[in-house]
């Protein structure tokens, strides 16, 4: 049984998301709070393995009850709830550890999916927003003066291989597993086992921070 905690400050939301949720067999709504730190409170309590964070709340807003949530119950899977497509908010929160984020106009079918991606261990972008999010956000960093010929720096790079760096540059375009092994002509296996490797490598627990690693370190340059 996958068990999911709802953060929301509006009520109205987390019924029809506890409704979507509760109608399948294999997953259960454990708790609901309606701020920030009500959540921090209630995961310390239940454990849940997946928390759907608003990211806009009064009191504790959902970036730092992300921060706290993690630190509170690393095992946790906090998917980042936002109405906003270019929100800075969840850049931070990805960046704070959350494993994902959805537009809250997501269709039903698709939030359940998601729940079971993120508790299977997996990381979550919704596609129609992940370049967005991550490039508009990671561009703090200066432009080279000839990005068509950048070398990303060594001290980015670490113990990478050079495949490796290949993958995880077409994991920062949002491209899945078999996108990756169509584009590099492999197996969908041997692109798993250069992510798993890429993880290890950067310290990372899953996609989503080697996406965000990657661009803050400068294995990845955001596109003009």
């Amino acid at each position: 049984m996958i068990r999911v905690a709802l953060v929301d400050d509006q009520a109205m939301v987390r019924v029809g998301l506890r409704m979507i949720l509760e109608s399948e067999d294999d997953i259960e709504v454990c708790a609901e709070a309606s701020d920030g730190a009500e959540a921090v409170g209630l995961v310390r309590e239940l454990s849940p393995d997946v928390v759907l964070m608003d990211i806009r709340m009064p009191g504790m807003d959902g970036l730092t009850a992300t921060r706290d949530v993690i630190a509170a119950h690393p095992e946790a899977r906090v998917v980042i709830l936002t109405t906003f497509d270019d929100d800075e908010y969840v850049y931070e929160a990805l960046k704070a550890g959350a494993s994902g984020f959805l537009l809250k106009s997501v269709e039903g079918d698709a939030l359940i999916d998601a729940v079971r991606v993120i508790a299977g261990g997996e990381a979550l972008l919704a596609p129609e927003v992940t370049r967005t999010v991550i490039e508009r956000f990671a561009s703090a960093q200066p432009s080279p003066a000839d990005p068509e010929n950048y070398t990303p720096p060594a001290e980015a790079i670490g113990d990478l291989s050079e495949r490796e760096v290949e993958v995880l540059q077409l994991l920062a375009r949002g491209m899945s597993n078999q996108e990756i092994a169509e584009e590099l002509w492999v197996s969908a296996t041997t692109v798993k086992t250069h992510v798993s490797h890429i993880l290890t490598k950067l310290g990372v627990r899953d996609r989503v921070q080697a996406v965000v690693e990657a661009y803050d370190s400068g294995i990845v340059l955001p596109r003009g």
